[in-house]
C-alpha cells in the first residue's frame, strides 16, 4: 500500500468529496448532501416560479436574468367531464340554437331619425315619380277618358228627354276638368298599387320577417279594392243616382242644365268616397291582425257596425231616398261581414286549424248555378237582355 493511501484511509484525514461525470438532477435551490447550495441558472417558466424560495443565504430571482430564450407555448388541455351513461346531470345541457329571424329582426329599428326622414322622402319622391307618369299618360287619352265619364249624366238626360250635353260656364272650365282633374284622378287609381307597395316599404322594416310576407297580399287585396270601389260606383251607383237626381222636376217644369264643373266635382266624390269605403274588409282584417278585436267580437257587435255603415252611406249616397241609400249600404255591410271572414281566417291560421274550402266551393257554385239559371230563363222565356249598367237586365 503507497503512502498516499495510507493517508487517505487514515481515520483523522477528513474525505475529500469526489462529483461524479454525470450527476444526477437536483432541485433548484434543493442542499447537497455536503450543505453546499447548488443554484441554477436555467431559464425558468411560472411554472417553476413557485418553488423558488428564500434560504436566508441566497435568492433565485427568476427575472434577474439576462438572456431570455422564448418559451415553447403549451397547450392547455380542458379537464374532460365524464358524461352519465344513465342521463345523469355530468353532462352539460346542449346550447340553444338562434334563429336567422331573430337575429335579423334583433337589428331591424337601428335606424337613426335623420335615417327614417330621409327614408321618407325617398319613398315620397318614388311615389309622386309615379302618380306623374300615370298622370301624363292619362293626359294622352284625356277625351277619351272624359267621354267615358260624362256619358252616365249623357244616358240619364237621354233616358229623361233632354239634349245629352254639359255645359260650359267659363272659358276654362273645359281645360281645367278635362286636361287636369280627369287625368289627376285616373292617375290615382292607376299608380294605386304603385303608392301602397311605397307606403308597404317605408313601414316593413320595422316589422317581423313573417309580417313582411303580408306585402303582397296587402298591396293587391287594397289597391284591388280601391278599384273596385271605383268601378261599382260607376257602373252602378252613380248612375241610378244620377238619373233619380235630374228626372225629379221633369214634371214641374224644370229642364237640368248641367255644369262640367259640378258635374265633375260629384263624380269626383262619390267615385273616391266609395272606393275608400270598400277598403273596409282590408280594415277589419289587420284590426284583427293586431289583436285590438276578434272574429268573435265583430259578429257579436255586427248590429253596431250594420248601423254605422247605414248612417255612412247616407252621408256618401247623393240622394236621401231609401233605394239609393240601399245601394250603397248594401255592398257595405256585405264588405264588413268579408273582412269578419278574413278575420276568422287568420284566426285559424294562428292556433293550425284549417277551414273546409271543399265545402264552401260546393255550395258556392251551387249558388252560381241557380242565379245563371234565373238570369237564362229571365233572357229565353220573358224576353230580357243584358246590358253593361245597371240594373243589368232590361226588358
Amino acid at each position: 500500500m503507497s503512502s498516499e493511501e495510507q493517508k487517505g484511509s487514515s481515520p483523522n484525514s477528513e474525505p475529500v468529496p469526489t462529483q461524479p461525470e454525470n450527476p444526477p438532477a437536483k432541485a433548484e435551490g434543493a442542499p447537497s448532501a455536503s450543505g453546499e447550495t447548488h443554484v441554477s441558472h436555467e431559464q425558468t417558466t411560472d411554472a417553476h416560479h413557485d418553488s423558488h424560495y428564500y434560504d436566508g443565504y441566497t435568492y433565485d430571482d427568476p427575472y434577474s436574468q439576462v438572456d431570455h430564450k422564448p418559451s415553447t407555448p403549451t397547450a392547455v388541455v380542458a379537464p374532460v367531464v365524464p358524461t352519465s351513461s344513465a342521463g345523469g346531470s355530468g353532462s352539460p345541457p346542449p346550447a340553444a340554437k338562434i334563429d336567422p329571424e331573430d337575429e335579423e329582426d334583433d337589428g331591424m329599428l337601428r335606424m337613426s331619425f335623420m335615417e327614417h326622414l330621409e327614408e321618407l322622402r325617398s319613398r315620397l319622391i318614388k311615389t309622386l315619380s309615379g302618380v306623374a307618369v300615370a298622370f301624363f299618360l292619362s293626359m294622352i287619352f284625356a277625351n277619351e277618358i272624359w267621354k267615358l265619364i260624362s256619358d252616365p249624366a249623357a244616358d240619364a238626360l237621354r233616358r229623361l228627354g233632354y239634349p245629352p250635353t254639359l255645359k260650359q260656364l267659363s272659358p276654362t272650365d273645359a281645360f281645367t276638368v278635362i286636361w287636369m282633374k280627369v287625368p289627376l284622378l285616373v292617375a290615382i287609381f292607376l299608380s294605386s298599387p304603385w303608392i301602397l307597395y311605397q307606403v308597404w316599404s317605408f313601414i316593413a322594416p320595422g316589422l317581423y320577417k313573417k309580417e313582411r310576407n303580408f306585402a303582397a297580399p296587402f298591396i293587391l287585396c287594397t289597391a284591388g279594392l280601391f278599384i273596385l270601389g271605383g268601378l261599382f260606383a260607376y257602373f252602378v251607383a252613380f248612375r241610378f243616382g244620377l238619373e233619380f237626381l235630374l228626372g225629379m222636376g221633369k214634371d214641374i217644369n224644370v229642364e237640368p242644365a248641367i255644369n262640367l264643373v259640378d258635374y265633375f266635382d260629384l263624380f269626383v266624390n262619390v267615385t273616391l268616397g266609395i272606393g275608400l269605403v270598400f277598403e273596409m274588409p282590408v280594415i277589419v282584417f289587420f284590426l284583427t291582425f293586431l289583436r285590438i278585436t276578434t272574429a268573435k267580437f265583430l259578429l257579436e257587435n255586427s248590429r253596431y257596425a250594420i248601423l254605422i255603415i247605414v248612417i255612412l252611406a247616407a252621408v256618401v249616397t247623393p240622394t236621401p231616398d231609401i233605394f239609393n241609400l240601399m245601394i250603397f249600404s248594401v255592398p257595405m255591410v256585405f264588405l264588413y261581414f268579408v273582412g269578419v271572414f278574413a278575420s276568422y281566417l287568420l284566426e285559424l291560421r294562428r292556433t293550425d286549424q284549417s277551414f273546409p274550402w271543399a265545402s264552401v266551393l260546393v255550395i258556392v257554385l251551387a249558388l252560381a248555378a241557380v242565379v245563371g239559371g234565373m238570369v237564362f230563363f229571365a233572357v229565353t222565356r220573358y224576353a230580357y237582355k243584358l246590358v253593361p249598367a245597371w240594373p243589368f237586365m232590361i226588358r
